[in-house]
């Protein structure tokens, strides 16, 4: 991950001066690249069967892409926008893309070598501006739809660890379009929504005052499962923890966006957020000795994984978040390593803990990296013009991390024993009607693009 701690001033997207709009090549078209791979192998990266005859291709939704930095295979960029252009893998098989990228905008252009060179290649346009590329050069919305992917770059961290990446900036120049276009499109926003509350809090009530449905979050709650099943809606959950890599801001809401998924099925549906407070270091487990319900479910989770016993209390730089729901339900999030992203639920009537994790990419450099169910999800978004699950979830999930981050300073102030922060402006509820959503069935390949160049 490439990311600077020095004082690097972010650039208004309007004014960012860059390149002009890069002039590109075609595509390759189906006999070229059967040229390159041969008709086997040309079947096999696009799922489609020798000897198969074409569907008439209907009308695709064109998809503006605005990012923060594309330069290396494990952008976030590079792996939800290539997957977008050339199709992804779902329920066991390659799926071909529905929709159509007609433009990118990149804030941090130069450094962006490598989007630079999927755009020449695709022959889709790079405008200087966020306003452009959803208009297309021209003066109103001219998209389908707005995919905004802003989490690498060489963005400062504040004291507190929040990467200050320019996801508010962008959005907020799209909804400036929005309005002035008397118009809006589905927007899907990666990760969590913004450093800020009161940005996140206008992001989501954006959506609702232009009535534009809007999704976003971790890829991880949609990754492959073990076991492969769902909690069903109106589960009992009494308390629940997720384990799983916290070592910074971004890391520690793939593990929020974990438990949100888990959680907002409970009985009664979604509540909102009472409480929450962060503690570090060996405080850590003086706060699980004095909470057994979190110590249960945390040996639970070493129980399954088999691990030593005490592994989780070796960790150099322990952490637990705290999360009260106002409905009573009990949660927290502990730092851990080797097992991955694991879900851990004490549900009402039964004797043992419901475990389910997350684990095992097949990457770091495959074509098929993290991110496939969730361009699948976006796609559904664009062409249904509905939320994949409920845009409330990916506002609290945001407000969580928020928290956390604040929990340990007070007046400029560090403390390993956060303050618990009551959030009675968290109290979204709803309840979700969603069914499964996560990657089933047969994993991708582990094999490389096929880029007509070298990276």
């Amino acid at each position: 991950m490439a990311k600077k701690h020095d004082e690097i001033a972010i650039r208004d997207a309007d004014t960012l001066p860059i390149a002009e709009s890069i002039e590109s090549n075609s595509l390759l078209t189906r006999r070229e690249m059967i040229g390159i791979t041969g008709i086997a192998g040309f079947a096999a990266l696009t799922g489609i069967a020798a000897g198969a005859v074409p569907q008439t291709e209907q009308k695709r939704i064109r998809i503006a892409c605005l990012v923060s930095y594309w330069a290396f295979p494990r952008s976030h960029a590079d792996w939800i926008i290539t997957k977008l252009l050339d199709g992804y893998w779902w329920d066991g098989a390659h799926t071909a893309s529905r929709v159509e990228v007609v433009s990118v905008y990149i804030h941090q252009f130069q450094e962006s070598e490598l989007g630079q060179k999927i755009c020449k290649l695709k022959n889709i346009p790079i405008f200087k501006t966020v306003g452009e590329a959803v208009t297309l050069g021209g003066k109103e919305l001219a998209v389908d739809g707005v995919v905004i992917v802003a989490e690498h770059g060489e963005y400062p961290v504040n004291l507190k660890g929040q990467w200050l990446l320019p996801r508010w900036l962008i959005y907020q120049q799209v909804i400036r379009v929005f309005e002035q276009s008397k118009r809006s499109v589905p927007v899907f926003n990666d990760k969590h929504l913004s450093t800020s509350w009161d940005e996140a809090k206008w992001m989501f009530d954006k959506s609702r005052e232009l009535n534009f449905p809007l999704t976003g979050g971790s890829s991880i709650p949609i990754y492959f499962r073990k076991p492969e099943i769902e909690l069903d809606i109106d589960t009992p959950i009494k308390a629940s923890i997720v384990v799983g890599g916290t070592a910074d801001e971004g890391a520690f809401f793939h593990c929020v966006d974990v438990l949100q998924a888990f959680v907002e099925l409970r009985k009664g549906g979604e509540t909102g957020i009472k409480a929450v407070q962060c503690i570090r270091g060996p405080e850590t487990w003086k706060w699980t000795e004095s909470n057994p319900w979190a110590g249960n479910l945390l040996e639970s989770v070493r129980k399954s994984f088999d691990l030593k016993p005490g592994i989780f209390q070796e960790a150099k730089a322990p952490n637990v978040c705290i999360v009260e729901y106002r409905d009573g339900t009990k949660a927290a999030i502990f730092s851990g390593r080797s097992v991955g992203w694991t879900y851990a639920g004490e549900i009402e009537g039964k004797k043992e803990p419901t475990i389910i994790s997350m684990l095992d990419w097949p990457g770091p450099f495959s074509q098929y990296h993290a991110s496939n169910a969730q361009p699948h999800w976006i796609t559904e978004m664009m062409v249904t013009k509905k939320e994949p699950f409920n845009a409330e979830r990916l506002l609290l999930s945001t407000g969580i991390v928020y928290h956390n981050m604040e929990s340990n300073w007070e007046n400029g102030i560090y403390s390993p024993i956060g303050r618990r922060i009551e959030t009675p402006f968290m109290n979204m509820t709803y309840r979700t009607t969603r069914g499964a959503q996560f990657s089933k069935g047969i994993r991708p390949p582990n094999v490389p693009y096929i880029r007509g160049f070298d990276t």
